[in-house]
């Protein structure tokens, strides 16, 4: 337990979580897209609202990372402290939890970590579910946000570092997507690619609910000539590209940045 910290990774086992449950500092947050307060959870979770509550609902495009303040703000609301213990999980396995975590990394907070699995390798294993009202017994938190601009890149930045040779972006989506050979979900928005960037499926680094172990996900990334370069991750609206940024931090990657508008933002503005 080095310096003190549980937290010896940025995923955890459900394993791991049911024995800690009852660590002091902790705090379950569920990530769930659209989770009322009654469905099915795990017991002591707190929901975070991550489409109205940890974006900015007023930006163009969706799934807009908030302001320092907005971001504070909220995670305070959530009785989060500079000394919480956060894990995130979602009820897909591994979708939205990633996105909690990268934002939480973007403004600052450290010890927070990935449900592997989420919710249905909870299930999997026997372990308690609720389907109660939550109750929002807790204190409004110290949580202080400071933002890392290094964490996420921008419209502005990206055409740049489509030229930079140190620069490698990976493109979530699927495969079919990125080859054009599929529609976007999104209606209006174009089939297209950043330019000079190459396609890792988010889907590849999972097995089931769960990420592929950590050995799997070397051998991944490997074919990908990756080397000393910095990496930068898209999707259809920054949420994928989070997982992918899960991995590289697992794997100990230094230099990752999420590209938040991802091609939603960049194929509406470009042609």
């Amino acid at each position: 337990m080095p310096n003190g910290n549980p937290l010896v990774s940025t995923i955890v086992s459900c394993k791991w979580l049911y024995d800690n449950r009852h660590l002091e500092h902790l705090i379950i947050l569920d990530a769930s897209e659209h989770a009322s307060a009654s469905e099915e959870h795990i017991p002591n979770s707190r929901y975070i609202d991550l489409k109205e509550k940890f974006s900015d609902t007023k930006a163009k495009f969706p799934n807009t990372i908030p302001s320092q303040h907005q971001f504070q703000e909220e995670a305070q609301q959530l009785g989060i402290n500079d000394n919480s213990i956060i894990v995130v999980y979602d009820n897909k396995g591994i979708y939205w939890s990633p996105r909690v975590w990268w934002l939480f990394k973007a403004f600052g907070f450290k010890t927070i970590a990935v449900l592997d699995g989420g919710l249905p390798e909870w299930k999997r294993l026997g372990y308690e579910t609720v389907a109660s009202e939550r109750e929002n017994n807790w204190t409004t938190g110290h949580f202080s946000a400071v933002y890392d601009a290094s964490k996420m890149c921008y419209f502005d930045d990206i055409s740049e570092l489509s030229k930079n040779e140190k620069v490698k972006i990976l493109d979530a989506r699927s495969e079919a997507r990125f080859k054009c050979v599929a529609p976007e979900p999104r209606i209006g928005l174009r089939s297209g690619t950043i330019p000079n960037s190459e396609n890792l499926p988010y889907t590849i680094l999972l097995d089931g609910h769960c990420l592929k172990p950590k050995q799997e996900l070397k051998r991944v990334f490997d074919t990908y000539k990756i080397e000393k370069k910095s990496l930068t991750f898209s999707c259809g609206s920054g949420i994928t590209a989070c997982i992918l940024a899960l991995a590289a931090e697992i794997l100990d990657y230094k230099y990752i940045s999420v590209y938040d508008g991802s091609w939603t933002e960049y194929g509406t503005l470009t042609t």
